[in-house]
């Protein structure tokens, strides 16, 4: 009557080996996951801005009634839509 849940005394400090083992190949591989989303979060940051400046832009125009869209894009867009949808 070792074994408990598919479990013995012995295997449970094998796995608690095993795991010390690997963590530290999973740490790295955490480092550099995030690493990666560090990064993609500071590009993400920059296109927002970018993004913000070219609204302020449009609305520009807009209010001042210079914005004139390109119809062909604007009807494509359209058509599109509707015939996806």
């Amino acid at each position: 009557m070792g074994q408990i849940g598919g479990l013995n005394k012995i295997g449970q400090a094998g796995d608690a080996q095993k795991t010390s083992k690997s963590e530290g190949k999973e740490g790295l591989s955490f480092s550099s996951a995030l690493q990666g989303a560090t990064a993609t979060q500071a590009a993400g940051k920059t296109e927002d801005a970018d993004r913000a400046a070219r609204v302020q832009e449009l609305k520009a125009q807009v209010s001042s009634g210079q914005y004139e869209p390109d119809l062909n894009k604007v009807a494509s867009s359209l058509l599109r839509f509707l015939v996806e949808g």
